[in-house]
C-alpha cells in the first residue's frame, strides 16, 4: 500500500508553475491576475481563501480578495461579477462557494465570464470538457487526475467507481476518466444506486465524494483497489488542539492496508486542488481557452 502524498505533488507542480509565471513575464506579459470574491464569513471558506492566497504568492501571480459582508444581495454580488468581467486587467476570477442562501449559486456561475471562469464550473466549460475541447476544468477532478498522472496509476481498461454525483466533482470526473487517453470504464454511484456495496467493491479505482464521514468501509473495497478519497468533514476531537479532526469519506484505517494507493485526509486531494486553479489561471493570462 502506498499513500498517495498531495502535498509533494502540490510543491512539485507549484514550481513548475512559477518558472512558466516567470518566462511569460520575460517574454513582456503583465503578471497573471486571479481575483477571489468571499461572500460571508463561513470559516472554511476564509481557510481556502487563504490558501489560494498564499498559493498565488509562492506561483507569482498577482492576487486580489473582494470580501463582502454576508448581507450582500444577489444584484450587488452580480454587480460586481460584472465589473471583473469587464477589467482587462483581471485573467481569471472565482466567487468562493457556498453562498449565502439567499443568493442562487448557479445564477451566480452563469454570469462569470467564460473566459474568466477559472473554477471551470459556467455550462460553457461543462459543454466544451464533456465535448473534449480546451477549457477550464473544475479543479478538483482536474487535481485527482494529477495525481494518477503522477504516481503513474493505470486507468485504461480499469472499472473506476465514482460515488457522488456533484456538478463540481463527480460527473465532471466522471466524464473525464472515460475519455480517450483515461480510458476507465465509469460507474457513478449515488444515493438511489442499489447494491452500493457491491458495486463499490467491483472498482479497480474509486473516488469516493459524497460527503459522509468514514462512509467507505473495508468490505465495500476488492484487494488492490485504488482509493481516492474527496471527502472532508470536520467532527469533534478530544485528542486535537483545536478540539476538532478532519475526516474523509472513507474509513482510512481499515481500507488502507487492503490497497494499493489511497489518499490520506487531510494531505491528499485537496493540497493538489489549489495547484489546478493556478494552471487554470495562467491558462487564462495566456488565453489557451
Amino acid at each position: 500500500m502506498q499513500i498517495i502524498d498531495g502535498k509533494e505533488v502540490a510543491a512539485k507542480l507549484r514550481k513548475e508553475i512559477a518558472t512558466e509565471v516567470e518566462q511569460w513575464m520575460a517574454a513582456g506579459h503583465p503578471r497573471p491576475y486571479l481575483v477571489a470574491i468571499l461572500v460571508g464569513n463561513d470559516g472554511a471558506s476564509q481557510t481556502y481563501v487563504g490558501h489560494k492566497e498564499k498559493c498565488c504568492n509562492e506561483v507569482g501571480f498577482r492576487s486580489t480578495v473582494l470580501r463582502l459582508p454576508e448581507e450582500t444581495t444577489e444584484a450587488q454580488l452580480l454587480a460586481e461579477i460584472a465589473q471583473l468581467n469587464a477589467d482587462p486587467e483581471v485573467d481569471g476570477f472565482i466567487v468562493q462557494l457556498p453562498l449565502p442562501k439567499h443568493i442562487s449559486e448557479q445564477k451566480v456561475i452563469e454570469a462569470i465570464d467564460p473566459r474568466k471562469d477559472v473554477d471551470g464550473f459556467h455550462p460553457v466549460n461543462t459543454g466544451r470538457m464533456i465535448s473534449g475541447l480546451p477549457a477550464y476544468l473544475p479543479a478538483t477532478p482536474d487535481g485527482i487526475l494529477e495525481l494518477l498522472r503522477h504516481y503513474k496509476i493505470e486507468t485504461a481498461g480499469k472499472h473506476c467507481v465514482v460515488i457522488g454525483r456533484s456538478n463540481i466533482v463527480g460527473r465532471p470526473m466522471a466524464n473525464l476518466l472515460s475519455q480517450k487517453g483515461w480510458d476507465c470504464t465509469v460507474t457513478l454511484c449515488h444515493s438511489r444506486t442499489q447494491n452500493l456495496k457491491e458495486v463499490v467493491r467491483s472498482g479497480d479505482i474509486i473516488i469516493a465524494a459524497l460527503g459522509k464521514a468514514e462512509f467507505v468501509t473495508a468490505d465495500m473495497v476488492k484487494e488492490g483497489a485504488v482509493i481516492i478519497d474527496v471527502g472532508i468533514t470536520r467532527v469533534k476531537s478530544d485528542k486535537t488542539k483545536t478540539g476538532w479532526k478532519l475526516l474523509g469519506d472513507v474509513k482510512f484505517d481499515e481500507v488502507a492496508p487492503k490497497c494499493s494507493y489511497i489518499t490520506p485526509v487531510p494531505g491528499g486531494v485537496g493540497p493538489i486542488t489549489i495547484i489546478s486553479l493556478m494552471k487554470n489561471t495562467l491558462k487564462a493570462a495566456r488565453k489557451e481557452v
